[in-house]
């Protein structure tokens, strides 16, 4: 079987999920390649950081087509490019979701949703019926798609993104002193990732507690702003290559996650798989998938920030639970979100619908192109971001 994989080569999640699809179901003889479309598809393929990945996909069309244009690119090159399927990762890119409504019947599509946002789950609702299965890459994507977004239940299932242990746990860790050397890792950005929550955390937390910041993102300069009064206890880092993590995460105790949203969050179980003790917040279905409080981690109301540096205090006065917790959370994350595992997950799927395909709607005339409704900016759009932010801390601590 031959599958493409809805996206172009970057540094972020739904590309790892690829690299990791590719090779664990290889050796099923299953063959995935990445394959995208428009300027930004172009950019990475010519770019010197992604040249090696070329040989893992292509880029469909010209740099400026325009989405219709790109769409009869991306069609073509499936249909005769002899793949049997597609995975899509919806919202990753709109012209890419919608392409599936326009596939023959012929070809197999398999939706990844990434995320438990309202605009996520209504654009999977715009492409619903003309998928064959839903993945959800946590619990609680897949209960609120098939509570609230007539998902199938037959047809949608979880499945976590997969971690490859090896890249994260081959560092030696660094002996504690007598602080709690804390991190957080990721794209630096307030409205999912609660990053302006950070500097008041440490100010809550005991002095012995400090903070390296290691990312980038469009809030990086605010966060620092907001941080010029905590002097030596936190440090920025800016990006860090992939082949840093491991090195990184051995240097530090725990991880602090304070996040407004997720939909499966890799940074965390990448930390737990190096024995980086999580401390995130508790998103029903997602962060409690891979953290039991208390026992290989921490967890705390979304937004409550005295409930964070309280955990924090209780890690830096009990070294010894600290400890346990870090063995905790390793063989946790081998255990439970291994790539091998999400890669035999993905192979059943494959071949259960390789056996038997349900029906979906009938391909839609390309010469019609248009965006439905939930591909399209909705009046959630035009909402202050403050608004957005206190609903969304709202229906978390009381989910």
């Amino acid at each position: 079987m031959k599958f493409a994989y809805f996206c172009f080569p970057h540094l972020g999640g739904t590309y790892s999920v690829f690299r990791h699809l590719h090779a664990g179901l290889g050796p099923a003889g299953i063959d995935v390649r990445w394959l995208g479309c428009g300027s930004g598809a172009h950019a990475a393929l010519a770019s010197p950081a992604f040249r090696a990945e070329g040989v893992r996909g292509t880029v469909a069309g010209r740099r400026d087509d325009d989405d219709k244009a790109g769409a009869r690119a991306m069609i073509d090159a499936i249909e005769g490019g002899g793949y049997d399927g597609v995975f899509v990762n919806v919202c990753a890119d709109r012209v890419q979701t919608n392409v599936v409504r326009y596939l023959s019947p012929d070809i197999t599509r398999v939706m990844i949703v990434h995320n438990i946002t309202p605009g996520t789950y209504a654009a999977a609702r715009a492409i619903r019926d003309h998928v064959h299965a839903t993945v959800g890459v946590s619990e609680r994507i897949r209960a609120d798609l098939t509570a609230h977004r007539g998902f199938h239940r037959d047809r949608t299932m979880m499945i976590p993104n997969g971690i490859e242990a090896t890249g994260v746990a081959c560092a030696v860790r660094r002996p504690r002193d007598a602080g709690l050397r804390l991190l957080y890792l990721g794209r630096v950005e307030d409205q999912a990732k609660g990053v302006f929550w950070l500097p008041r955390i440490l100010r809550e937390a005991p002095d012995a507690v400090t903070l390296t910041v290691a990312g980038d993102g469009p809030d990086l300069a605010r966060l620092k702003q907001r941080c010029v009064d905590l002097g030596g206890r936190i440090r920025f880092t800016g990006a860090v290559a992939p082949d840093a993590v491991g090195a990184l995460l051995a240097e530090h105790d725990a991880l602090i996650m304070p996040s407004r949203f997720e939909g499966f969050p890799v940074t965390l179980v990448e930390a737990m798989t190096a024995g980086c003790v999580p401390v995130a917040s508790l998103i029903r279905g997602v962060t409690d998938m891979a953290i039991r409080d208390g026992e290989n981690g921490r967890l705390f109301p979304v937004g409550d920030t005295a409930a964070a540096a309280a955990c924090l205090a209780e890690l830096l006065r009990d070294p010894a639970a600290l400890d346990r917790m870090s063995a905790q959370a390793s063989l946790t994350a081998r255990d439970q979100f291994g790539v091998a595992l999400m890669a035999e997950r993905y192979r059943d799927l494959l071949e259960r619908l390789a056996r038997t395909r349900p029906a979906v709607a009938a391909p839609l005339d390309l010469a019609r192109w248009r965006f439905p409704p939930g591909l399209r900016p909705g009046l959630r759009t035009y909402l202050p971001t403050f608004v957005k932010n206190s609903v969304r801390t709202l229906r978390e601590r009381h989910a």
